[in-house]
């Protein structure tokens, strides 16, 4: 069966992850696709770099998204690769991260084949392998943690979600998306009965120029977001794989600070 890249096919959809950030870490294959396409829809937090691998003429639009502020809705979006994907262009849905890890692929998918459009999907790396790898953050290790869960901060609502059981001891929890809402976070996670003094790591930026990695305990994480005025893109990392982390103990500065100021 032929591959969807190849070049005397028109009129097809490729999703394509573009990874944590950096132009680095795309796939070959991603590059092929970038590299064939005559139209690029792509996400906000895409770096530019990658944005140049497609041609020149490609058309580039973005579709950029942010908490309560999107430039399109969901469904426009759909439609708009739709639209484009009819005239016989070679449309690549350019995603940050990986497309079937909080980014909408799945829609996005249902919605081109709903069309009786071909598509194909290019996996990233997802923000949590990049962030943890650049950081030295195992997410599961033999002697800390068998099981790793990934959950969005924001998705429908923290009242929403149900994470019983996704974090504590021997388990890895990552959280998306969950920077604006980490004091919450931290509330909901210690009333699910995971200890206040459970590591906490919070990756910023990761693979980016810029990237920060601050460790703290659980009960802290509201607070240390606010200190650091933390921003996205970032990751919450629950789980005791923190303390092999090369991250700043910014729980122990704080409280060396407090202490020359008593």
């Amino acid at each position: 069966m032929p591959t969807l890249l190849d070049p005397h096919a028109r009129g097809r959809v490729i999703l394509v992850g573009a990874g944590p950030g950096d132009p680095g870490l795309l796939t070959v294959r991603a590059v092929e696709a970038l590299k064939s396409a005559d139209v690029v829809v792509h996400d906000g937090l895409v770096d530019a770099r990658v944005l140049d691998i497609a041609p020149a003429a490609a058309q580039r639009i973005s579709v950029a998204k942010r908490r309560s502020r999107h430039t399109l809705p969901q469904e426009s979006i759909n439609a708009l690769i739709v639209a484009h994907v009819k005239t016989g262009a070679i449309v690549v849905r350019l995603k940050g991260g990986d497309p079937f890890i909080f980014g909408r692929g799945g829609e996005e998918v249902e919605a081109v084949r709903a069309a009786g459009l071909p598509v194909e999907v290019i996996p990233g790396v997802s923000a949590a392998l990049g962030c943890a790898a650049g950081a030295m953050l195992p997410l599961t290790h033999r002697d800390w943690s068998s099981a790793v869960s990934f959950v969005a901060g924001q998705c429908k609502g923290l009242t929403d979600q149900d994470w019983s059981g996704l974090a504590g001891k021997g388990r890895t929890l990552v959280i998306y998306m969950g920077v604006a809402t980490a004091e919450a976070i931290a509330d909901k996670l210690m009333a699910d009965g995971v200890a206040p003094d459970m590591p906490v790591a919070v990756l910023e930026r990761g693979t980016l120029p810029g990237a920060r990695a601050l460790r703290t305990l659980l009960a802290d994480l509201g607070p240390m977001v606010a200190r650091e005025g933390v921003q996205s893109p970032a990751v919450i990392v629950v789980g005791e794989v923190v303390q092999l982390a090369d991250a700043e103990d910014k729980l122990g500065a704080w409280a060396t600070a407090a202490e020359a100021m008593a």
